[in-house]
């Protein structure tokens, strides 16, 4: 991931020296099992502790073994004595590999995970705070019924935490590891030791696994990263759209001393937002990758392990990345009921057309009848700028259905509101 979208707290978990810890722990781990099961001589698990490996070292053995995990095990070696020989005893490469790489990503997600809860937490605050602040409903970008600021927030708020939900179960779902071998079938070390491992390590044996860990666990990871990085292009896309000029009604926050265009000093683009929706075109790209993935030639081939270094270290950054922007404009947002109301009244009452059919259907009207009669109207205080409850005011058949206080009753905004004001 380049520098830009990268996050403090994952540059620390997703960079290649922390990988070949991760790669470490998990063989003192291994050590450790077979050293108290009688497998290798006791020594090697003390003396890993103390091992330290630097990436460039590592680098300069793969260029001639051009296989990094040979590169790191001999890498390793180098730093032990006679009890190096029993390094590695009874694995093949992604039994440590991928276990290592589980961890990373389980502890990656749990970082994500905690600043999810946050956004969760804020999305919450804004519900409740403009739950009773009107705005028009649009459907199709088009006027549509009132419905509240917080009403549109509460469906944010409830999909970001079914999307919470969904990485918790992912991450479940990834939090297994494997050392059944080179074809999976445990021939080296028995299930035991397995089971022994994965338990110090904080994860489950998997149940079948060929040379790798099955990559549908993987994919689904993907799939929860990259549902949950939908629904903040779905909030940013909103923002977007709000904040346009002619409607204004909310804007993301404009900082002292930021500047919105080189040609034109009056512009203030949501550009935070914009960067979060062209950053999810990214990890929806990523995760077709993360499907192709599952389907590997028989035990195993190495068509995953590139396409994954790319993959699950953007995709990882990148969802961070954006929910720490998200939080920032969410916290920051700024809000304005007053334009809200001023863009109902630019709807000419139109939002209560179905209200005054079904009134007029009520009535005693035919359906088809009080259909057209309120479009027309409908559509000629659009155009002639005026309201359509005056429209039908003055029209003599309108008349004869309803009174003019049941006229100024459909027009009440605060009946279309009201069950929202009941429920949130």
């Amino acid at each position: 991931m380049i520098k830009r979208y990268q996050t403090n707290e994952l540059s620390r978990v997703l960079n290649q020296e922390y990988r070949f810890k991760k790669w470490l722990d998990v063989e003192r781990v291994v050590a450790e099992v077979e050293e108290a099961e009688g497998i290798i001589p006791k020594g090697l698990s003390r003396k890993l502790k103390n091992v330290k490996v630097t990436p460039e070292r590592i680098d300069e053995i793969e260029r001639i073994t051009n296989h990094d995990v040979i590169a790191f095990l001999e890498a390793v070696r180098e730093k032990l004595s006679g009890e190096g020989r029993w390094l590695h005893f009874g694995l093949t490469s992604y039994d440590l590999v991928d276990t290592a790489f589980v961890l990373i990503i389980a502890e990656a997600t749990d970082i994500i995970l905690r600043d999810v809860k946050k956004l969760i937490t804020q999305l919450r605050r804004l519900s409740v705070k403009y739950n009773s602040t009107p705005q028009m409903g649009r459907t199709h970008g088009v006027f549509a019924q009132p419905i509240t600021f917080g009403y549109k927030v509460a469906s944010w708020f409830e999909e970001a935490k079914r999307n919470y939900e969904r990485l918790y179960a992912a991450k479940r779902g990834i939090s297994f590891g494997k050392l059944s071998g080179a074809v999976g079938t445990y021939t080296i070390l028995p299930p035991r030791i397995e089971k022994k491992v994965m338990r110090k390590l904080g994860l489950s044996p998997e149940p079948v696994s060929t040379q790798v860990l099955p990559r549908d666990r993987f994919a689904a990871m993907a799939s929860a990263l990259t549902l949950y990085a939908c629904g903040l292009d779905r909030i940013a896309t909103e923002i977007r759209n709000l904040s346009r000029s002619e409607i204004g009604e909310i804007s993301e926050p404009f900082t002292k001393g930021q500047k919105g265009s080189s040609a034109m000093p009056h512009k203030k683009n949501p550009i935070t937002c914009e960067r979060i929706c062209g950053l999810v075109k990214v990890i929806r790209g990523y995760l077709v990758t993360a499907f192709e993935n599952v389907n590997l030639w028989h035990e195993r081939d190495l068509t995953n392990s590139s396409a994954e270094r790319v993959v699950f270290s953007d995709m990882l950054h990148l969802v961070h990345y954006i929910t720490l922007k998200m939080l920032w404009i969410l916290r920051n947002l700024q809000v304005f009921p007053e334009r809200m109301l001023e863009n109902i009244e630019m709807s000419h009452g139109v939002y209560a057309s179905q209200r005054l059919m079904n009134a007029l259907i009520e009535k005693g009207m035919d359906g088809a009848k009080a259909y057209s009669m309120v479009q027309s109207f409908s559509f000629a205080a659009v155009r002639t700028n005026t309201d359509l409850k005056e429209v039908a005011a003055g029209n003599k058949v309108i008349g004869k259905f309803l009174s003019a206080s049941e006229l100024e009753e459909i027009f009440d905004m605060n009946w279309f509101l009201r069950h929202i004001r009941k429920t949130r």
